[in-house]
């Protein structure tokens, strides 16, 4: 049998295999083997001290550090020589300066991440060993740790060991490295690290209960699982190896149970390996033959081929990752199905698991992973850990933390935990004021849950009256001051609790106040909510107050009047007397009468408002009109005054052949060379100054007007709208616009026509159509808007006829909310876009930015700037608002346009009496079929 350190000699010589590497990164394999032959030296070196009878007692005055000593040589495989020595330079007095400043930012805003890291590097570099490990404990509370930071902070942690209570605590801080994300290469530390305690009580169960936990969690990974297998079996290796020169002197039971069935263990790890796909499995598979005396049993080499099939299935999936650049979420989704189908439950946690550490700050993706666990696996710790590592990761993420509570109810944790997770909650900084509010409402909800309403009165009642009543005065002061909206316009709490005191404490004296409440919050003029209290009253109050609460609706509804006054009559037809009849009539046709007077008059100020609109377009129409004459009228004026001048030379005795010449002066503006020398002689005789230079702007002018009076006008063809793109905001001095614009489109497609539009003047008007010769070049085009021709954003537009589509409006960018975009306002004009993205990138991967600017081209000192994700978004919003950028105080915000007001065209109808009414006339049938869907009060009454 060959021994240990001849398959690692072995495997170092070898070449290495070719094909994919652990995550694409080839210095990973390098790095690996030469762990796993120190780690070999060091486990060989550390039991053959331990082999005696008696394994797990440490030797007398035998050093705890000589293991460590082992595990620092593994550890300096992957470190730079002077990776622990600290350094002072010229520079101590300015990180100290540094040190003070990120201290104070963190006592200002603890959720810093990268003001965290800047502070561990610095107490680091200047060799602040107990300041450096308070700030990590701090920020390792706050968020979780990057595999980076952890094994950084390990390193520093083994290198200052001492004693059995370090080793403890270096023990702690690996269990808490491995439950923030899953990383193989932590995992290899720890095993590596728990070897160096081998001679210790305990120390080798502790050994194979790391590797085996190390197995369970990343031993399925196709890349990085490897690693992990190697050292465990060398390790097991080892040990028979420290073994082998007492196996001779032992008794057969002893040697049985002893050296044999060491042996064994690492016969059971070769066919553990085996049966899973992992990558490079024919040389585990090669090495097997070579390590065994006996051949391999044949459901061995079975398992084996079936692990090789089922590696050519993900084999596409692992490439496509290897091949595609971080984040790789599309292809980790991808990945996801295709093991959700399979369904096997370990593997498909372990793919979440991977795409978690590049996709951290993803909720969509830890929502989806925990609802998984939370329906297939419902394994307690499991389920809470993915919960506690989603809110941590995302917590601004409402829905997270909402899944978080429900989770820990179902999994029966204790009423005070779920009580402080609560209160994480509210200080996570959600984006949005409806955020709070579903927070509350899942925690109100878990509270009634509790009670039992059997009993009349309980210490779980009073904590859910009191959580209601606190529920309501946090909406109130913390989120409408921070807002400036409860985030509950309908009092959907405040309606919720009414529903439990009424249907669950028989308590309608409660509910009827709360009720009376939200009808002074605004709500009283809404018939579904007038509605919903009279479903309440008819369930479980009496028909006084029934009635009572109708009277009022009739009086004080202004959206659906006629649908309360209905259900009023509908109630007194079968349940009243006739003198409840009676007053229901002349209620409801009272208040009918003055809503439709109301109404009237409304749809009359309308019409007068629509008709002084059509006046006052009409006077600017007449005012055009005056003016374009007054205008022609003084354009023949001074044509007859310039020909009263002719007339005036003329009696001066002017030479005849000289007259022809002044007339071609007036009209072509353009004389031949031999008269302009004449005209110019004579008019210095007289002293005229007129000027007669054939290059003058004015004459230019003119020029262009003849040669525009020359040209056909081309009248529009509708049907090539389609193939045609509007060009606006161009530059009026620019001079050619068709061959200059020309170059530009042909990027996009043939142009068949470009056709600039000029003023009577013959004056560039500054916009064009361009005709393409197919429709996708018309597309592509539009992919031109706002880009910048001589020093203007050119406006492209598709071509479309506004006389036929008058509320046709082009808007390129989204009007709703944005959660990934932010909106920056108050920058300095003087800002550029790359100025900007230096700033922003900062916090996370910019993909846009888009600085507003006017029809000219000037900023407005405003911006959106567009990240990957919400959660960059968010992050950025909390470390840029109020920041300062050359003198000027930013805000920053998430995008959220508000609603462009689209003016109404008054379209009216004559009422039976004459009065223009306007068709919106009855609220039911002005609003869409969605809106009518939710809001209608029969959809409340049907239920």
């Amino acid at each position: 049998m060959a021994t240990a350190a001849a398959a690692s000699t072995s495997e170092a010589e070898a070449e290495p295999k070719a094909g994919p590497t652990a995550e694409g990164e080839e210095d990973d394999v390098k790095t690996a083997r030469t762990r796993r032959k120190v780690l070999s030296r060091a486990v060989a070196a550390a039991t053959y001290k331990a082999v005696e009878p008696g394994w797990d007692q440490p030797e007398e005055g035998a050093s705890e550090s000589d293991g460590d000593e082992e595990y620092a040589m593994a550890s300096s495989a992957e470190s730079s020589p002077g990776e622990y020595e600290w350094e002072y330079d010229e520079e101590e007095e300015k990180n100290q300066l540094e040190i003070e400043r990120l201290e104070e930012q963190l006592s200002i805003n603890v959720y810093d991440y990268n003001c965290h890291v800047d502070l561990i590097r610095l107490l680091r570099l200047e060799g602040e060993l107990t300041k450096v490990r308070m700030a990590r404990q701090k920020m390792s509370e706050i968020f979780p740790l990057t595999e980076e930071l952890w094994l950084e902070w390990l390193h520093d942690e083994v290198s200052m060991a001492l004693d059995g209570l370090d080793r403890e605590h270096v023990y702690d801080l690996f269990e808490k490295a491995v439950k923030d994300y899953i990383c193989p290469n932590i995992w290899l530390e720890y095993g590596q690290y728990s070897v160096g305690g081998i001679g210790q009580k305990g120390g080798l169960e502790k050994v194979r209960s790391v590797f085996e936990r190390a197995l369970s969690s990343v031993g399925l990974h196709m890349t990085k699982g490897l690693a992990i297998w190697e050292a465990y079996r060398e390790f097991e290796s080892a040990i028979v190896e420290a073994a082998r020169p007492i196996a001779g002197f032992l008794s057969p039971f002893d040697r049985e149970q002893t050296f044999d069935s060491q042996l064994e263990k690492v016969h059971s790890l070769f066919r553990r390996q085996l049966a899973i796909p992992l990558y490079d499995m024919e040389a585990t598979f090669a090495e097997y033959e070579e390590w065994s005396e006996d051949p391999i049993p044949e459901s061995v080499i079975q398992n084996y081929n079936k692990a090789l099939q089922q590696l050519e299935r993900y084999k596409p999936y692992e490439e496509a990752l290897l091949q595609a650049e971080a984040p790789r979420l599309a292809e980790y989704q991808a990945y996801i199905d295709f093991e959700m189908k399979i369904g096997d439950p370990a593997r498909v946690q372990l793919i979440f698991e991977r795409a978690l550490v590049e996709n951290c700050l993803v909720p969509d993706l830890w929502i989806r992973y925990s609802q998984y666990l939370d329906r297939q696996l419902k394994v307690k710790d499991l389920v809470l850990s993915v919960h506690n590592r989603a809110v941590r990761n995302c917590p601004w993420t409402v829905a997270l933390w909402s899944r978080y509570l429900l989770a820990m109810e179902r999994h029966g944790v204790d009423h005070r935990v779920i009580s402080v997770t609560f209160e994480k909650a509210l200080s996570a900084g959600f984006i949005q004021a409806t955020d709070y509010v579903e927070i509350w409402q899942a925690y109100l909800d878990y509270l009634r849950r509790r009670v039992d309403f059997k009993q009349d009165s309980s210490k779980e009642l009073e904590e859910l009256r009191s959580a209601f009543s606190r529920a309501l005065e946090y909406l109130k002061q913390e989120v409408e001051e921070r807002f400036n909206e409860s985030g509950d316009p309908s009092c959907m709490i405040m309606q919720n609790w009414a529903r439990i005191e009424a249907r669950l404490c028989n308590n309608m004296q409660k509910a009827r106040e709360l009720w009376d409440s939200i009808m002074t919050k605004g709500n009283a003029k809404y018939a579904n909510m007038w509605l919903e209290y009279y479903n309440l009253e008819r369930a479980h109050g009496d028909t006084q107050h029934c009635r009572k609460a109708l009277h009022r609706a009739v009086q004080c509804t202004s959206d659906y009047p006629e649908h309360v006054c209905e259900v009023l009559l509908t109630m007194e037809r079968t349940e009243g007397t006739l003198e409840d009849w009676d007053i229901a009539v002349q209620k409801t046709e009272t208040r009918l009468a003055r809503v439709n007077e109301q109404r009237i008059k409304a749809a009359e100020k309308e019409a007068a408002l629509a008709q002084q609109e059509e006046e006052k377009a009409e006077q600017r129409k007449r005012a055009r009109a005056e003016k374009k004459a007054l205008k022609k009228k003084k354009k023949t004026r001074g044509a007859d005054k310039r020909k009263a001048e002719e007339d005036d030379e003329k009696e001066w005795g002017d030479d005849e052949e000289e007259q022809p010449s002044k007339r071609r002066k007036v009209e072509n503006s353009t004389p031949p060379a031999g008269e302009a020398q004449d005209l110019e002689a004579e008019t210095g005789l007289f002293g005229k100054s007129a000027p007669l230079d054939v290059d003058a702007p004015s004459k230019q002018k003119e020029r262009a007007a003849a040669l525009k009076r020359d040209v056909p006008k081309v009248p529009h063809d509708s049907s090539k709208d389609s193939i045609t793109v509007f060009v606006s905001n161009l530059p009026y001095s620019m001079g050619e616009p068709d061959v200059k614009l020309r170059p530009l489109f042909e990027a996009c497609g043939e142009v068949a026509d470009i056709r600039p539009i000029f003023s009577n003047r013959g004056d560039f008007r500054g916009y064009c159509y361009v005709e393409f010769k197919e429709e996708k070049s018309a597309l592509q085009a539009l992919q031109l808007d706002r880009k910048t021709v001589e020093g203007r954003p050119m406006f492209v537009s598709p071509c479309v006829d506004k006389s036929k589509n008058p509320d046709f409006k082009v808007f390129r960018y989204s009007t709703a909310l944005e959660k990934h975009k932010l909106f920056v306002s108050g920058l300095p004009f003087s800002c550029t876009k790359e100025e900007l993205e230096e700033i922003c990138k900062a916090h996370g991967t910019v993909k846009d930015i888009r600085l507003v600017t006017n029809r000219a081209g000037k900023p407005k000192g405003l911006a959106y700037v567009e990240y990957e994700n919400e959660s960059q978004a968010s992050q950025a919003v909390l470390k840029m608002d109020g920041m300062t950028i050359k003198d000027n105080v930013i805000k920053v915000a998430i995008s959220n346009p508000p609603q462009r007001k689209v003016p109404e065209k008054p379209e009216a109808r004559k009422a039976p009496g004459g009065a223009m009414v306007p068709r919106q006339i009855y609220g039911a049938k002005s609003r869409t079929a969605g809106k009518e869907k939710h809001e209608s009060p029969f959809a409340l009454l049907a239920c």
